[in-house]
């Protein structure tokens, strides 16, 4: 049986069935905090954690002296999160997925590396094996970013299910520390833009080739314990959404 959510996130769950419902609907200003308080739905501090969840998974927006608003989707143009933003709202929210988001074609591999900047990242000599996982984020059924993940094979040792598709029951860098004692700590988020290969493009549902030149945006971030890189996180996000620096 699942653990009882924490009772912040309950009251956000709450509101966010209120708003899919339409019982709010977009521009429509929430409660205030205070009146929930009133209510009996919590504590200060617990419902004002509920309604920083529902803001940072987009359902609203709250302004100093104008209170709580429901955005609608015109106010959240295509923005897609990468790697350690996922992480910092999993954090922030107890949610990976935004509101409408899942994942689809999920693989883990074991693999050589045949990429010298990717080697050159991990510390590896190249066509060295390392555990290769990837998958499709989409958002309303619409892919939005293809993630890869390539991990340093001595990750193995402590994380035997990266070779299992299924979800783990923490977070994985949690697991890990957990499991070796080493803190897995992020690097800068680096960004760069490139033409999309074919089949990226086939992955994003577009009907065009490598020939038509396509611009995507990489982010990428590499991620390290005390022994060195232990692994690179990449993201292509498709033509014509955008990254939020300040997720």
């Amino acid at each position: 049986m699942p653990p009882t959510p924490p009772k912040w996130r309950q009251i956000a769950d709450e509101i966010a069935a209120q708003i899919t419902d339409g019982t709010y609907a977009p521009g429509d200003r929430l409660p205030s905090v205070q009146a929930l308080v009133s209510a009996g739905k919590g504590a200060t501090a617990t419902v004002h954690r509920a309604y920083q969840a529902l803001e940072a998974e987009g359902l609203v927006r709250t302004t100093q002296g104008s209170g709580t608003t429901v955005l609608g989707s015109e106010d959240n143009p295509g923005a897609v999160l990468t790697g350690a933003a996922r992480l910092e709202r999993l954090r922030r929210t107890g949610r990976a997925l935004a509101p409408q988001e899942n994942y689809v074609n999920s693989r883990a591999l074991r693999r050589s590396c045949a990429d010298p900047e990717i080697a050159q990242l991990l510390g590896i000599d190249l066509y060295d094996e390392i555990v290769l996982r990837s998958r499709t984020f989409t958002q309303g059924n619409k892919p939005t970013a293809l993630a890869l993940n390539v991990i340093h094979i001595r990750a193995l040792a402590a994380l035997p299910e990266l070779l299992d598709t299924t979800p783990m029951p923490k977070w994985r860098h949690d697991l890990y520390a957990e499991r070796t004692g080493k803190v897995v700590t992020p690097g800068p988020e680096l960004s760069s833009a490139r033409w999309a290969s074919t089949d990226e493009l086939e992955q994003f549902g577009l009907d065009m080739t490598a020939d038509d030149h396509i611009p995507v945006l990489v982010m990428r971030t590499v991620y390290s314990d005390e022994d060195g890189p232990l692994e690179v996180w990449e993201d292509v996000i498709r033509p014509g959404t955008w990254h939020p620096r300040d997720a």
